[in-house]
């Protein structure tokens, strides 16, 4: 099992797109995927056709149990999309307390890693959808992941808050044993206007070793697919976003393969 994660500390940067895409992606090429929902506002859920306020039971379940998770209770979670090779275990507007609640327990910074324990044989990639507020959901997130992707919006107030996620991994990277790799992923890239090739020019700039390779444009057919409720490639696989996402795609598994064959 790989698991990536998606998270900024600032909202409205193509979250949810990224982690959505991505999956139907690799699921096109035959690996299962687990979408796993840890933003309260629950977009991702959303997205598949499922309300986050009416869920019996979503992944504000795994913190129930001070820190452990129960062997039977991931699988129990898991709710299928439009495909047949993504399942998603949902979020819920409830995991809007759980900041309150982790004051002082010990080992909820660790739930997720714990819950994915219990579904390592089940999928080949799991990908995790973080809220944009520094706390235990993405301390969890930010936990289990071997990979981040950092998508950032392509202009200048959007920078000023990568800044401040870039501060925080370095601050995670100091207590992690293995340190995290992440990707600076633009997002929204219009070439027609200057403030866009601006911002991408100094992302470029000062992040040159951490931008991913790959710029995703601005496309309408993200915003089609999310009111049908599919993966964008399964609307259009031939549309710019998707193949740029596809090219972020297939430089991630390259350097996976090239981790493999390292001694």
């Amino acid at each position: 099992m790989h698991i990536w994660a998606v998270a900024n500390q600032k909202g409205g940067v193509g979250k949810t797109t990224t982690g959505v895409t991505l999956a139907g992606l690799l699921a096109d090429q035959g690996f299962d995927v687990l979408l796993l929902d840890l933003d309260p506002h629950g977009s991702l859920t959303s997205y598949f056709g499922y309300d986050p306020d009416q869920l019996e039971h979503s992944a504000y379940d795994l913190f129930q149990h001070e820190g452990k998770v129960p062997a039977s209770l991931p699988p129990n979670l898991l709710l299928n999309t439009s495909h047949d090779r993504i399942n998603l275990i949902p979020a819920s507007t409830a995991m809007a307390t759980l900041e309150r609640r982790a004051v002082g327990s010990d080992g909820m910074g660790l739930v997720v890693s714990r819950a994915l324990t219990h579904l390592w044989d089940r999928f080949d990639y799991v990908l995790i959808d973080s809220p944009p507020v520094l706390g235990v959901l993405m301390v969890n997130a930010l936990a289990a992941c071997e990979r981040l992707l950092v998508p950032v919006q392509t202009e200048f107030l959007a920078i000023k808050g990568l800044e401040r996620m870039v501060r925080t991994l370095t601050m995670i990277n100091r207590a992690r044993s293995r340190k995290l790799d992440y990707y600076i992923l633009p997002t929204f890239f219009d070439r027609r206007t200057q403030a866009s090739v601006q911002s991408l020019r100094v992302i470029k700039q000062r992040y040159p070793d951490e931008i991913a390779q790959a710029v995703i444009p601005v496309d309408t057919k993200f915003r089609n697919a999310s009111t049908r409720g599919v993966v964008p490639s399964a609307l259009d696989p031939s549309t710019h976003g998707v193949r740029a996402y596809a090219m972020l795609m297939r430089s991630l598994l390259q350097i996976e393969r090239e981790e493999q064959v390292q001694p």
